[in-house]
């Protein structure tokens, strides 16, 4: 797919040939991503703005990505990316 094109960490899969696995791409990752996503929204958002979309997808991002960690260590990967940031409410308006 062209908006694909040079992305880092990037491989197709030809499902046109029959292939549907090569080596570790395959799509049931990015499946598993977004119904993590769609869940988020549903379930706790039920409202994204587009605005801030970035950040949805970056904190959804994180908990994919901490999904085989225990509970504790999930709280303490989210605690531990937490700190030294801020997001002023003036600045999330604007």
């Amino acid at each position: 797919m062209p908006s694909y094109r040079g992305l880092p960490n990037h491989a197709m899969v030809r499902h046109s040939t029959g292939k549907y696995v090569q080596e570790q791409a395959h799509v049931n990752g990015m499946e598993s991503f977004w119904g993590l996503l769609k869940r988020g929204y549903h379930g706790t958002y039920h409202w994204m703005n587009w605005k801030h979309m970035d950040r949805y997808v970056r904190e959804f991002t994180g908990r994919h990505n901490a999904r085989s960690l225990h509970t504790a260590a999930q709280i303490s990967e989210m605690v531990r990316g937490m700190v030294g940031k801020r997001l002023p409410y003036k600045d999330l308006l604007t």
